[in-house]
């Protein structure tokens, strides 16, 4: 890990109105997240975590505050350079894999090089080599419908990663599989961080993979309340 700043965010805030309605999601959130550094955010439902990510990751725009992704300040961009850029510099893995079924592995990892103009030769290269990392070699040609939880979840990991981004933003990403995958879930994602040096940005509710982070953050009604190192 090196002390550059890969991600970060500064006075954010996040209102959903609704007729009468108005609800503060986030309230002046500060963020910084380090080049290679693994970070965990914590915090009861409703506190605002996902909402965070989201504006994070270019998903949502927020009400105000600024959210400034590799040096760019991301809400200042064109739709189009944004959508160039998250592709690019980030990955997103989400609790239910959100893999399409209709593609094999092969194909559904190799899709963001595809929609980034790759040639399909060097895109399934390129794939194969994440699922081969990954332990997915074998199960290259089959569709999601055929495989495990644990092998779903281990190549949207895969796709996750296929663009070499800065930082990759995981939405509970072992909320959905058992203890056992999960711990291969966790060490997967540990040895990745070393080996390639990318960001983990991770929002759980699980213990004891939120302990195995350089950081935990501690969300609260839409604020952060506590950052506790685990080294």
């Amino acid at each position: 890990m090196n002390d550059s700043i890969i991600l970060q965010c500064k006075d954010l805030t996040k209102r959903y109105q609704q007729g009468e309605l108005d609800v503060q999601v986030l309230k002046g959130i500060n963020l910084s997240i380090k080049a290679g550094s693994r970070v965990a955010i914590m915090g009861a439902s409703g506190s605002g975590k996902s909402t965070l990510l989201h504006l994070l990751g270019g998903l949502e725009k927020p009400s105000s505050g600024e959210v400034i992704l590799d040096n760019i300040h991301i809400n200042r961009i064109k739709s189009s350079q944004l959508a160039k850029l998250r592709n690019q510099s980030l990955g997103f893995i989400y609790q239910f894999h959100h893999l399409l079924n209709e593609f094999t592995l092969l194909e559904n990892v190799a899709m963001p090089l595809l929609i980034g103009n790759q040639s399909i030769k060097d895109a399934q290269q390129h794939a194969f080599a994440l699922l081969l990392r990954v332990g997915l070699e074998h199960r290259v040609q089959h569709k999601p419908s055929e495989l495990s939880g644990g092998e779903r979840q281990r190549a949207a990991i895969a796709r996750a990663l296929i663009n070499k981004p800065k930082c990759v933003l995981a939405d509970e990403p072992t909320g959905n599989l058992d203890s056992k995958t999960a711990e291969n879930i966790y060490q997967l994602m540990q040895e990745l961080n070393q080996e390639l040096q990318v960001s983990f940005l991770i929002v759980t509710h699980d213990k004891a993979l939120a302990h195995r982070m350089d950081t935990v953050i501690y969300m609260e009604d839409g604020r952060i309340v506590d950052a506790i190192s685990e080294k």
